[in-house]
């Protein structure tokens, strides 16, 4: 692959050719919008996920601690919930916004790497459960519902496939001047055009066809008469339905996004201070849809469910004892004074 340079492409906000009035005005409006999502998102979004994912790394060890065992679908959701926990914490670099974290090139292409490397893992190993969810409903006597049976299995080739996709995502960003500082997203802006394409088919395209296909069989196929019907299978597992619709809305926005910006490049673009705006706007939608996904689990998802239900009948609960000791204590002076 021949190189290309890419030290033409900058950001809207960044140009300096902008000198008109107008612009500037516009420029400082997409910053106040940007500055104040930035702020909403720290102050709510960032600590309900990152408490919600602890809670739940809490439950799912706590139960394997006990039972020994632990369910295909929970192996899923905890490396789902691992996935979406360092999404979190890649999410903070949007700290400096309206402005963008400076870095050399090397080092931008080093976290995107680690940052693509999650977003497609958790997008994989959704795909998965919704397929383990499939058979757990239909349950086909095939070699394939038998390997599935093993966690170390699927979990080995979704952890290859997301590593392998990372690396070739790691080399479409442009290669020439590596000890260049620059303005790093997650997602940079100086990637050759193929990266986006890349990332958009193999990271989203290819497992929401997927997930589309478990949707259609799993409402069109008659299910076994032992099976519940399918009101009961979607209550059952609730979580899981939601945050697919979840992650289909947001990381839809946010792939139509990255196209756009391809096109862009392409045409020798660096785009308009809109632009910008909703593409960073997107940016955040998806850090929110990974903190979103967690407290679902923790709120929908049977075991954590469970645990939540624990706590408040513990908290409702009064000690019998201390109940006792107070009737006592009030029905005494009660006798004297009658006396």
């Amino acid at each position: 692959m021949t190189s290309r340079n890419m030290t033409w492409i900058t950001y809207p906000s960044k140009n300096p050719a902008i000198i008109t009035p107008e612009d500037i005005e516009n420029i400082i409006a997409s910053q106040n919008i940007i500055s104040r999502l930035m702020h909403c998102y720290i102050a709510f979004f960032i600590p309900a996920g990152l408490i919600a994912g602890i809670c739940i790394l809490i439950v799912f060890i706590k139960n394997y601690v006990q039972h020994k065992v632990i369910e295909n679908l929970d192996l899923l959701l905890l490396h789902f919930t691992i996935s979406n926990i360092i999404m979190i914490f890649f999410s903070l670099t949007v700290i400096t916004r309206p402005d963008y974290v400076t870095l050399t090139r090397l080092a931008c292409n080093v976290l995107s790497f680690f940052f693509n490397f999650s977003y497609s893992n958790s997008q994989c190993v959704f795909t998965l459960a919704l397929l383990i969810l499939l058979l757990k409903r239909f349950q086909p006597q095939t070699a394939f519902f038998k390997a599935i049976q093993r966690p170390i299995l699927y979990v080995g080739i979704v952890l290859t496939y997301t590593f392998c996709l990372s690396l070739i995502e790691a080399v479409l960003v442009c290669t020439d001047n590596y000890h260049l500082q620059t303005d790093c997203q997650l997602d940079p802006l100086f990637a050759w055009p193929e990266y986006e394409i890349i990332k958009f088919t193999f990271a989203f395209a290819i497992p929401l066809f997927l997930q589309i296909i478990c949707f259609a069989v799993l409402l069109a196929k008659k299910a076994p008469a032992e099976a519940p019907t399918l009101k009961q299978h979607i209550w059952i597992y609730v979580a899981v339905y939601v945050i697919s619709v979840t992650m289909f809305a947001c990381r839809l926005f946010y792939n139509i996004m990255i196209l756009f910006r391809t096109t862009l490049k392409l045409q020798k673009s660096i785009g308009t201070t809109q632009d910008e705006l909703v593409m960073n706007i997107a940016e955040i939608v998806l850090f929110c849809e990974s903190c979103s996904s967690l407290v679902f689990i923790f709120c929908f998802h049977g075991p954590c469910k469970d645990e939540i239900l624990k706590v408040i009948e513990k908290c409702r609960r009064k000690p019998p004892a201390r109940d006792q000791l107070e009737i006592q204590e009030t029905s005494t002076p009660r006798a004297s004074q009658s006396r």
